[in-house]
């Protein structure tokens, strides 16, 4: 898991939701408390989002990868948890310009369902990737 823009605790706080998934299948509360306390109201509905398995790792054969999220609207967004970035509203507005939390919704559910080993899997031509990646298409 590439998290690098994320504080230390995040990080912490990821390998301990993988760690207890593995083992029970489960999040504990103390790690929904402490989603909740690190990650706000985002928390949620990020884990709604994995819980409909709406988060997709897109890979093509020279190597590039990025992350389609079906939001709650139905509209994907494509994701890339390399470079800690997403296309929706909300990452814009609250990340961004009000620097009001360290992600949205769409990337933390891409951190979680990576931890949790949920992450739907699919492969693409290059030129798909290319496409993908210059923002005209969606899968």
């Amino acid at each position: 898991m590439n998290s690098e823009f994320l504080p230390p605790v995040a990080e912490q706080l990821f390998r301990d939701i993988q760690k207890a998934f593995l083992e029970t299948s489960q999040i504990p509360d103390d790690l929904l408390i402490a989603l909740k306390f690190v990650f706000g109201p985002c928390a949620l509905q990020a884990l709604d989002l994995v819980d409909q398995r709406s988060v997709t790792c897109v890979l093509s054969p020279s190597g590039r990868k990025a992350f389609q999220v079906i939001g709650g609207s139905g509209r994907c967004y494509t994701c890339f948890s390399s470079c800690h970035y997403c296309p929706c509203p909300a990452f814009a507005y609250t990340v961004l310009r009000r620097n009001e939390g360290p992600l949205c919704k769409h990337i933390l559910a891409v951190y979680l369902s990576q931890a949790m080993g949920v992450t739907q899997q699919e492969s693409v031509s290059d030129q798909h990737m290319s496409t993908l990646l210059s923002g005209t298409s969606a899968l």
